[in-house]
């Protein structure tokens, strides 16, 4: 440190805080203020140094004193090693001098564990023999006690014998072969135990007091085990014999006893007994309820605490249990044994049956699932696999009955309401049913993969059903004599594809769960409905086929020169239609109105392409209000025809007939002007028509020349073609092709 300049520090600080200081003349007045009050600081600043100096002072002097007292510890500590270093010289001396003390104390203890063992040498086989004759008697703590006296005796003398450096193996053998007989009782011992522990369940309930006699055996060799194994560690002495491991025996006893027993309640096979696996769970559920009974009631207090034994019996039934399991599973299953595994495995074991009993209320979640997952989903796609395997049997059998009636000649039967109809729908869903009602037995999420391949088979059955009706059909019109019944059948399946489409609703309202919903199962769904709303349209199609090939000709003879002067075609129509929709009253209602509906179509369409195929041309306006007066005269009859027989629809406002009558009214239009404005009204409520089949139509009036009937539509179109909407519903003119 540079005390100068520090000092010099000091002295400016000083200065500068006695200019602060006496900065205004009236300060001058305070200098013995200040003068006192820096003295006092002072004195108070060099006390403190003082005592700062003092504690310091004291400090060192404790320091050295201690380093005083340290130094003459090191240095006695250091004669003491010198003393302990010489008389290290002198050990191997002395321990020769008393070797021979050494070796007396080993002759003496020998001789010392001989006399305590004396009267065990001379009376061994005496006691071997006492020994056995009380196992036979039962009398086994008897037996153990006198057992565990001759492995004392043979294990001290072995030892003994151990310690000597030198010994001979002669001496050692002969030992062993004197008291050879005790290990041979150790085993009978053992054997007697082990014939005890198997029959626990049994025995426990009658005489609890011999479970306890042979735990309290097993305790006291465990205790023996312990301490053969901690001299061993000492010594490496290890008696023969030892560890015995009772305990260990005790438990893989009580787990080969419950593996017999689950096997045992098998009593039949397959060949013998179709129910052969249902019995058997049951004998088994039985038996693993019992059996845990006993075991939570009478065999807790019988075991010791640590032995834990209620958790491990239903350990031990748990996997015996799952092992078996699994054999029958790989020996195979037939039918319905897949169900009666699956719902026994996910309900019945885990439920209030068996291990949620209430006299049990054992959690599974300690000792985990029956089977693995894997097995469980191989065992339920198996499962699904033979249930599409039954489908796939049934609705071909099924087909096969429907197309064997279709050609068998005899009328299909009505039901209660006189609608035809056959029973695949009811025999089909039936089965489906069935197998969801067993699928809901097991889980909720094995009944919804059940009803996806349901409605996949019952699609597919759907697809089937199509190719036959198509055959059938196809037959039907090449030659109609052979199918006499084809329009019954035909209404026979057109009432079939609503009751599938209505039955597969049902079925999703009774098993559908929405937290189960994936799209690949609502898109499976809707194909199905999809599937057969189509094939039941495509039925009905061929429905009318039949009836409007018989009035294809009288078709033909509308708007024609023979037509203007006879009512026979219409006439025809209506009676030939009347008489088919007598057998249409067989059709569902829902049924029966759409294919009247569609009938109505079809006779608008073929009276409109009539109008347009220009087989007759007016030439006078008397001749066109004539004609257009006898289309509205006959749209009327048609149209009377149709609300007889569906009232409903009288009040259709988009009825096809309408149409007929605006053309007719294209038809009787006399002056030219108002011909234009029926013609943009036309267009406007029929965007859809075209300028093809408006000109058919104005050529039908025989007034208009070509040239002029291009003009008006060239007019009409493009005065309409800025207003037209695309979003228009299309009308019966997108259906008419000429």
């Amino acid at each position: 440190m540079d005390i100068e300049k520090l000092e010099n520090e000091a002295k400016a600080a000083a200065a500068k805080h006695v200019i602060n200081m006496l900065q205004r003349p009236g300060q001058l007045e305070k200098v013995d203020q200040f003068k006192r009050r820096v003295s006092r600081k002072k004195i108070s600043v060099e006390a403190m140094l003082k005592t700062a100096m003092q504690s310091q002072l004291d400090g060192v002097c404790v320091g050295l004193n201690q380093l005083s007292t340290a130094l003459q510890d090191i240095q006695e500590i250091r004669q003491n090693l010198k003393e302990i270093n010489d008389s290290f010289v002198n050990i191997p001396e002395l321990g020769n001098k008393l070797n021979e003390v050494r070796n007396k104390n080993i002759t003496h203890s020998q001789f010392v564990t001989a006399m305590e063992n004396l009267k065990h040498l001379f009376t061994v086989p005496e006691s071997v023999e006492k020994t056995k004759q009380w196992i036979s008697e039962g009398k086994l703590l008897h037996a153990h006690q006198s057992l565990m006296d001759l492995e004392n005796s043979r294990d001290d003398l072995l030892y003994e014998l151990h310690k000597i450096s030198n010994q001979k193996q002669a001496d050692k053998i002969l030992l062993k072969a004197y008291f050879e007989e005790v290990e041979e009782v150790s085993l009978e011992l053992a054997k007697q135990l082990r014939l005890v522990l198997s029959r626990t369940l049994n025995t426990v309930r009658k005489e609890p007091t011999v479970i306890v006699t042979a735990l309290r055996i097993i305790e006291r060799e465990e205790k023996a085990d312990e301490f053969a194994q901690g001299r061993y560690s000492r010594s490496n002495f290890m008696p023969p014999g030892r560890p015995k491991e009772w305990r260990k025996m005790a438990m893989e006893v009580l787990q080969k006893s419950v593996s017999q027993r689950i096997e045992g309640t098998q009593v039949d096979e397959r060949e013998n007994n179709k129910m052969w696996l249902v019995m058997h769970l049951e004998l088994t559920r039985q038996l693993i309820l019992e059996d845990l009974r006993v075991v939570k009631t009478l065999c807790g207090p019988c075991f010791p605490p640590h032995y834990n034994i209620v958790n491990e019996f239903v350990s031990m039934y748990h996997n015996c249990l799952s092992r078996h399991l699994e054999e029958i599973i790989q020996n195979g299953l037939e039918g319905n044994e897949y169900v009666s595994v699956l719902s026994w495995i996910v309900n019945t074991y885990t439920g209030p049956e068996l291990m949620q009993h209430p006299e049990l209320n054992i959690g599974i979640a300690s000792v985990g699932p029956l089977l693995g997952s894997s097995v469980i989903n191989k065992l339920q796609h198996q499962y699904l696999s033979n249930m599409e395997a039954n489908y796939i049997d049934w609705m071909q059998k099924t087909l096969e009955t429907e197309k064997h009636d279709w050609l068998n000649g005899i009328a299909p039967e009505g039901d209660q309401d006189g609608f035809f109809r056959t029973a695949a729908p009811v025999i089909i869903f039936q089965m489906i049913d069935q197998n969801l009602q067993v699928t809901k037995t097991i889980s909720q999420a094995l009944t919804h993969k059940a009803m996806v391949l349901s409605m996949d088979q019952v699609a597919k059955y759907g697809i089937m059903y199509r190719e036959a009706i198509r055959e059938f059909k196809t037959r039907h019109f090449e030659d109609r004599s052979k199918v006499p019944f084809f329009t019954h059948y035909m209404i026979t399946i057109v009432n079939n594809c609503l009751l599938f489409v209505e039955h597969a609703q049902l079925m999703k309202q009774h098993y559908w769960r929405s937290d189960f919903s994936n799209d690949e199962s609502n898109f499976q769904f809707n194909f199905l409905l999809k599937t057969y709303q189509d094939l039941r349209d495509e039925a009905a199609q061929f429905l009318l086929e039949e009836a409007f090939l018989d009035l294809d000709s009288h078709f033909q003879d509308l708007i024609t020169t023979k037509w203007i002067t006879s009512t026979i075609p219409v006439d025809t129509i209506c009676v030939t239609l009347d008489d088919y929709f007598q057998d249409y009253g067989h059709l569902r209602v829902k049924n029966f109105e759409s294919v009247i509906s569609e009938a109505e179509n079809l006779v608008a369409r073929r009276y409109i392409s009539a109008m347009l195929q220009k087989k007759v041309t007016f030439k006078t306006y008397e001749e066109r209000r004539a004609a257009g007066n006898k289309i509205l005269k006959e749209v009327n009859q048609i149209k009377t025809l149709f609300c007889k027989i569906a009232p409903k629809l009288e009040n259709r406002v988009d009825s096809p007939l309408e149409t007929i009558k605006s053309l007719a009214e294209v038809l009787k239009s006399e002056d030219l002007e108002i011909l234009s404005l029926d013609l943009h009204s036309l267009v406007d409520k029929y965007p859809d028509i075209t300028e093809d089949q408006l000109s058919r139509l104005l050529s039908l009036r025989g007034d208009l020349s070509r040239s002029d009937i291009r003009e008006k539509l060239s007019y009409i179109f493009q005065d309409s073609s800025g207003q037209k909407n695309t979003s228009f519903v299309k009308s019966i003119f997108d259906q008419i092709l000429l």
